[in-house]
């Protein structure tokens, strides 16, 4: 790697099995961020999901505030935080409360949702819900940066704070992040040309690019956000872009094939595969727009997408990608149910102790 060092982050969609205790999931969820601490992790990411049984953690906030509780060192993040379904100043305002709460140690990523239940539960026109992110991004990041009185207009939403502010009282607004001028700032990116991605990039914001695209894909991520970057006055830089990844690593690689088909990670890639085919979204995960959708099975994802292997197997592949997308600051591993514990844990140990090393040594 040519950067100074690879990061390591975890992102917890949650993907349970929904016959789970909901208790036991979390409870094996805050078990993942300590050992992610104890394995030398810097990130670790939670997403949102309302009304899905598979993915079950609503408010990662409230989770990542537990985690805080458990842990020293390792670095939070929502992701995304879907805007869409949230007023923005509340989101301002517990955030920067978590950032306190976590002593700087808070990452945020803003995005879109993608369950379509969540949008419906909330009355969420899905093609409004970029526009909603991108005006409330606007709004958060006024109120974080500035000071009553507010007055910010938007198409979906409205900030006043003006009659009733008593400086003396302490009536005077929300507090600001502690981190200055706020938290970083990162962005979600599965399509390729992302016009959401360059904007973003343009405002300093850093990428994270899906565990579900391929190599052509995620080249692509990185030209735009490049473009996006020098369109804002800034300079691209890949120890910015984070890229996430299946990985599952095994004592040999014949092992690490076969359970990769039928473990909790398989599922996972069948259930999006399924969800997304439902909402006639399968164009997200094709490597170009001519691809069959036919072609989108597991065994695909096992071939192009997925890393599995014993340790000499999963760094080949790593450095693979590395070759072939150029370099990248983070690499994001995406947590599966613990249908094996012991299993999972085992993988987890590999990888810090036998792949990491591996790759920093080149």
């Amino acid at each position: 790697m040519t950067t100074d060092r690879l990061r390591l982050g975890m992102f917890v969609m949650p993907v349970h099995d929904p016959d789970k205790p909901l208790a036991q999931c979390f409870d094996e969820d805050l078990e993942l961020a300590v050992k992610c601490e104890e394995l030398g992790f810097d990130d670790f990411w939670v997403g949102e999901h309302h009304s899905s049984t598979y993915e079950n953690i609503a408010m990662p906030e409230i989770f990542l505030a537990r985690v805080l509780g458990e842990t020293s060192r390792i670095r939070i993040g929502p992701a995304p935080v879907c805007l869409q379904y949230h007023h923005p100043a509340h989101v301002a305002s517990r955030l920067a409360f978590l950032d306190h709460l976590s002593h700087g140690r808070l990452n945020v990523c803003f995005g879109p949702g993608a369950i379509p239940t969540d949008m419906e539960m909330f009355g969420v026109d899905p093609k409004e819900a970029g526009r909603r992110v991108v005006e409330a991004i606007n709004m958060i990041l006024e109120m974080w940066t500035s000071t009553p009185p507010y007055e910010i207009d938007g198409d979906f939403w409205s900030i006043r704070l003006t009659d009733n502010l008593d400086p003396d009282m302490g009536l005077s607004g929300i507090h600001h992040p502690l981190q200055t001028p706020h938290p970083p700032i990162f962005t979600p990116c599965i399509t390729r040309d992302s016009v959401g991605l360059r904007k973003a990039a343009a405002r300093g914001f850093s990428p994270i690019s899906h565990h579900m695209i391929g190599t052509d894909v995620l080249k692509n991520h990185w030209d735009t956000y490049a473009a996006g970057c020098r369109e804002g006055g800034l300079e691209p830089d890949p120890a910015n872009w984070c890229v996430s990844r299946n990985i599952y690593v095994a004592d040999t690689t014949e092992e690490a094939l076969a359970r990769a088909r039928v473990n909790s990670m398989g599922r996972c890639i069948e259930y999006i595969i399924e969800l997304t085919r439902r909402g006639d979204a399968l164009d997200l995960w094709k490597r170009s727009p001519d691809q069959p959708d036919d072609e989108l099975t597991l065994d695909y994802f096992l071939d192009e997408v997925i890393i599995a292997g014993d340790p000499d197997e999963v760094t080949r592949q790593l450095r693979t990608l590395r070759s072939d997308i150029g370099d990248f600051g983070s690499l994001v591993l995406v947590a599966h149910d613990f249908d094996d514990k012991a299993d999972w844990l085992h993988s987890l140990d590999l990888f810090a102790n036998e792949v990491l090393p591996a790759l920093e040594s080149n």
